[in-house]
């Protein structure tokens, strides 16, 4: 069986320290979409690690991890992760394998979503610009140039027809964009010679036969639920499936061959970029929430928006991932907030519903607010869950009544240490 974990939210929940966390219970971590938009933080031993492309196992010598089919992967930031994992004696070799089938972040991938969010103004929806929406896309339009097309013969003549395609799309936008790409092509082809240096695997083969091996696999998730690009809030999404359903097809694995599903959410709200966003502060709590939370987005640095726990939204991304147990991340974020504010149900276009609806922009969607009693304690000393504040007890049962899952870890500061199983 595989065992999922992927964020409940418009992302940044904190999946990568959970990843590490649980590591020690896999054979292999096996990453299933998305790019290097994510950014998954990892702290331990007073070092700070941000992993874009690689599995969060990677510091784990005994764990094999794997960059699976649903990826897009930019040779340029994929080189930069394993030149800052150099000093880690990692054998990159045996521990880091990546899929046949995963798609290529080529520079004018790069260029097209520089000059598609250009060109929409004020309609932009916040891309982080690392060309991973056109890669998608010519993946979808079947253009798209994949890892395996790397150990073929005639590979740059392929490489070469894509680009010119890019550059003739490039030349039809009136916002006309200042770029050298032979420039661009010394680091994207040095990222090229360093990813031949890897072990290249048809993964689904690879995964497949692991289970019969009887291996553990923990499929890991970039972004969050609210970001899919179907369940999402669209336009405002990834390109990907961010959802359950992603891991069947960004890895090649049966849906009856899923066994848990790890749901990670903040105990609070956060966003990056644009779109709606119901119970964002515009206060002195969402100022604290973001100065003591440190939220800057860890791929794009961009501050991020701050708001009170959605549980209305949390029940619906629970749903449609048929999550099977949470945890709860940044609890001690909220320590020392005499009152907490939970969105419990929504007015929509007049109605009030407990369901998360097609569209949650400001003039369509209000919030109805249940007010509980915060916790003053500084928790980040806590191990156990008798460390653990009784409010912030009562919080995490709110929750679970709520949603119908049980909450099985409380993180209560970044390293890997400050981790509460409950």
């Amino acid at each position: 069986m595989v065992d999922l974990l992927l964020g409940l939210q418009w992302g940044d929940e904190g999946k990568g320290k959970i990843v590490d966390v649980l590591t020690k219970n896999y054979d292999i971590i096996a990453r299933f979409q998305g790019g290097p938009n994510a950014g998954h933080t990892l702290i331990f031993d007073g070092n700070k690690h941000v992993l874009h492309t690689i599995p969060s196992g990677i510091f784990h010598k005994d764990t094999v991890n794997v960059v699976g089919n649903g990826v897009v992967i930019d040779p340029v930031i994929f080189k930069k992760e394993l030149d800052n994992l150099s000093t880690y004696n990692i054998n990159f070799k045996t521990n880091l394998l990546i899929s046949r089938k995963a798609h290529v972040i080529l520079p004018t991938h790069r260029l097209l979503d520089a000059a598609s969010e250009t060109a929409k103004g004020k309609a932009k929806i916040g891309s982080t610009l690392k060309g991973i929406g056109p890669t998608y896309m010519d993946k979808t339009g079947r253009n798209g140039f994949r890892i395996g097309d790397f150990e073929l013969k005639d590979w740059k003549k392929r490489y070469n027809a894509l680009t010119q395609k890019h550059l003739k799309m490039l030349s039809h936008y009136e916002v006309k964009m200042e770029f050298n790409l032979e420039e661009l092509e010394v680091d994207f082809f040095k990222g090229v010679e360093r990813l031949k240096e890897l072990t290249f695997i048809d993964s689904e083969e690879y995964l497949n036969q692991a289970m019969k091996n009887g291996k553990s696999i923990l499929a890991e998730g970039a972004q969050g639920s609210l970001l899919d690009v179907d369940f999402g809030t669209y336009p405002f999404v990834t390109s990907s499936t961010t959802t359950a359903a992603g891991a069947c097809t960004g890895l090649g694995i049966a849906p009856n061959k899923i066994g848990k599903v790890v749901g990670i959410f903040k105990a609070y709200v956060t966003r990056v970029g644009s779109g709606p966003f119901p119970t964002e502060l515009f206060d002195v709590d969402g100022e604290t929430m973001a100065r003591v939370g440190h939220e800057f987005g860890a791929t794009t640095g961009r501050p991020r928006r701050c708001g009170w726990l959605d549980l209305v939204a949390l029940k619906y991304t629970v749903e449609i991932n048929g999550v099977t147990e949470l945890s709860m991340m940044k609890g001690d974020v909220l320590s020392g907030f005499d009152t907490l504010k939970i969105a419990t149900t929504y007015n929509y276009q007049g109605e009030k519903i407990s369901h998360f609806p097609y569209n949650i922009e400001p003039e369509n969607v209000s919030v109805n607010y249940e007010t509980v009693k915060g916790w003053q304690a500084d928790v980040t000393g806590a191990r156990s869950i008798d460390d653990i504040p009784q409010n912030l007890k009562d919080y995490v049962k709110i929750i679970e009544n709520f949603v119908g899952v049980p909450v099985k870890i409380i993180s209560v500061g970044p390293d890997r240490k400050q981790t509460v199983f409950v």
